[in-house]
This record gives C-alpha cells, sequence and structure tokens, in this order.
C-alpha cells in the first residue's frame, strides 16, 4: 500500500508566482491526497489566485480526489511558525514542504516517495534544486553547488552522517524536503532561534536517519520578493561576510545551539551518548565565540584555543570560521 502524501504550502503575498507553482504541485505523476496552504496575512490577492487555480484544475481532473486547505492567519506568525502550523495540520503519511514561487519537476513527488517507501528508516529527504530567476529563466547552477557542498559532505550523507555535517552547518533547504509526519510531532514545538527546515534536519539526523537525492527536482525561483533565498557561499560572497559584524551571527548560533542543548534530552527516540556529549560541546564552543572581547587583538589566544581543541573544525567551516572571529566588526 501507497504512503499517502500532503503537501505543506506557505504563502505570504505570493500571487505573482503562486498559480504555476499551485498547478505544478498539482499535476504531479503522483499526486497529492492534499495541499494544506497556510497563509500568512497576505494583503494581496494570493488566495485568490489559489482557488482560481485549484479550481481550473479541478475543471480538467474532476475524478482526482486531491483536496486544497487552506488555513488564513489574521496576524502574519513568520515563516518559521507558518511552516509549523501547515506541517501539524498535514494528514498525510509523508509531508512535501512547498514555497509559494517556485515550480515542482513532475515526478518529484514519486521519486521521493518511492525513497520513504523502500527506505522504512528515512525520515527527512532533500533534493538538489535549479535556481532559476524571477521569469523562470535558469541561472547556471544548483542550490547545492551555491550553497558550496562538498563532495566530502555528500559522502559523509549518504553514509549515514548527517548529523556531523549538520553540527558544522546546515546544508537543508525546506523547499526541497520531504519527510515523515511522525517527524514533525517530534520536532514540535519548533524553536524561535530555528528556522523550520534546518530544526528538521537536524532532529531527523540526531533521532534516524536523514538523506538526499543529487538530482534537482525543483526549480528554486530567486527574485526581489523571496521570504528566504540562497546566499552564494563562492568568494565575493565569502568576503562580503568578513565584513559583516559579528555579534548577531553569533548570537543567533548560540542561541540555536542552547535550544539544541535544552531539546536533545528530551527528543524520542533520545539521541545516542555520543550525539548529546557533542550537542552540549558545540554549546559550549558558542558561548566561547560569543564571549570573544571586543579587541581583535584580544581575541587570538582564545581563538586559538578553540582551534586547538578542534571546536572550529567539528562545529563550524574552520579557518573560515577562524578567519571570520578574528577580523569581523562587532
Amino acid at each position: 500500500m501507497s504512503l499517502t502524501v500532503s503537501v505543506a504550502l506557505c504563502t505570504h503575498n505570493g500571487a505573482p508566482y503562486l498559480r504555476e507553482q499551485l498547478l505544478s504541485i498539482l499535476n504531479q505523476s503522483r499526486q497529492p491526497h492534499e495541499v494544506v496552504l497556510s497563509d500568512d496575512a497576505s494583503t494581496d490577492d494570493t488566495l485568490e489566485v489559489a482557488d482560481r487555480a485549484f479550481a481550473e484544475w479541478r475543471s480538467v481532473r474532476p475524478d482526482s480526489t486531491a483536496t486544497l486547505r487552506v488555513i488564513r492567519n489574521q496576524v502574519p506568525l513568520g515563516v518559521a511558525a507558518n511552516f509549523e502550523q501547515a506541517l501539524a495540520a498535514c494528514s498525510g503519511e509523508l509531508c512535501a514542504l512547498s514555497d509559494q514561487d517556485d515550480v515542482w519537476y513532475p515526478r518529484r513527488l514519486e521519486v521521493m516517495a518511492a525513497e520513504f517507501a523502500g527506505r522504512p528508516e528515512l525520515q527527512l529527504l532533500h533534493s538538489d534544486a535549479r535556481l532559476v530567476d524571477g521569469r523562470g529563466m535558469p541561472l547556471g547552477s544548483t542550490l547545492l553547488q551555491t550553497l558550496g557542498v562538498t563532495a566530502d559532505e555528500k559522502r559523509d550523507v549518504h553514509q549515514g552522517r548527517a548529523f556531523d555535517v549538520l553540527l558544522r552547518r546546515n546544508i537543508v533547504t525546506g523547499a526541497t524536503v520531504m519527510l515523515r509526519r511522525g517527524l514533525v510531532q517530534r520536532a514540535r514545538p519548533f524553536p524561535a532561534a530555528w528556522v523550520h527546515d534546518e530544526w528538521l534536519a537536524i532532529v531527523a539526523a540526531a533521532t534516524g536517519t536523514m538523506d538526499f537525492l543529487d538530482d534537482a527536482l525543483v526549480d528554486y525561483r530567486q527574485h526581489g520578493g523571496n521570504q528566504i533565498g540562497v546566499t552564494s557561499l563562492d568568494a565575493a560572497g565569502r568576503l562580503s561576510r568578513l565584513r559583516t559584524p559579528r555579534t548577531l551571527r553569533n548570537s543567533r548560533l548560540l542561541a540555536r545551539a542552547e535550544a539544541l542543548d535544552e531539546r536533545a534530552r528530551g527528543l524520542m527516540p533520545v539521541p545516542p551518548d555520543s550525539y548529546l556529549r557533542l550537542i552540549t560541546a558545540k554549546a559550549a564552543h558558542e558561548r566561547a565565540r560569543s564571549a570573544l572581547p571586543s579587541a581583535g587583538l584580544r581575541r587570538v589566544l582564545p581563538v586559538l584555543r578553540q582551534w586547538r581543541t578542534g571546536g572550529y573544525a567539528r562545529f563550524g567551516l574552520g579557518p573560515q570560521d577562524v578567519l571570520r572571529d578574528l577580523v569581523q566588526p562587532l
């Protein structure tokens, strides 16, 4: 018996691209049994576009049992909380996350659902995506290429070491994710310090198995209205980050590490003891980074201490984060 699939589609003033995205979901080779659209207090005609697109599709597919359920937020929740709400309302055994402005390839649900059917231990699966501009024209790179995901990171994830990768940095983008509904139940409530996709990924890796598909299954649209876009990790992007004040970033990393440390022992199943020790050590590492002195020269010794003990290699981007902590302004 095939697993039922829900789609959690979150919107906020998404009228320009929503029709194309919704039709790409409904026209999948493996149709979802429901689309749960959670709208975050849109002030444009997002919901009217959704209703018209669904009616248009239904007129040519009257035999389909797929449904569109709309949740309207009068007051905006924000991206992460809106996705939590949408996922909590999904009834399918599998849930696929959807942004409002992308386009899915026709076999996205079929390909991903087949992976879950054949791998009972799999909790979360994501894929690559082709980057396109506002008109849908290719930008010449994929999501994982732009994020700088290395061959070593790919190998580690495929071989069951996703937790080690995610302790250093997130490589999971929600628009490419499918997961088991049980993972949502274990991960709730989502901590305020975490973005929804990053939190679901780390919980999946800590309590089960997470993997990814090398193929692009989504056109991931980049335009001026993205709520969360993709940041390049090329040389120009890294140089820009060195000029960015570090206080807010380090505070965010610390808040995330402490939230994970606080929640980890209450997750079900409880992560292995080795993971719990690493989570606590990461929180200590981020506390040390957040406590670095403001004067550049006074940072050198504490940074070197964290480098010698392996904190930067185990919990961050190694030399990149060392350089950041040495030269970034407050």
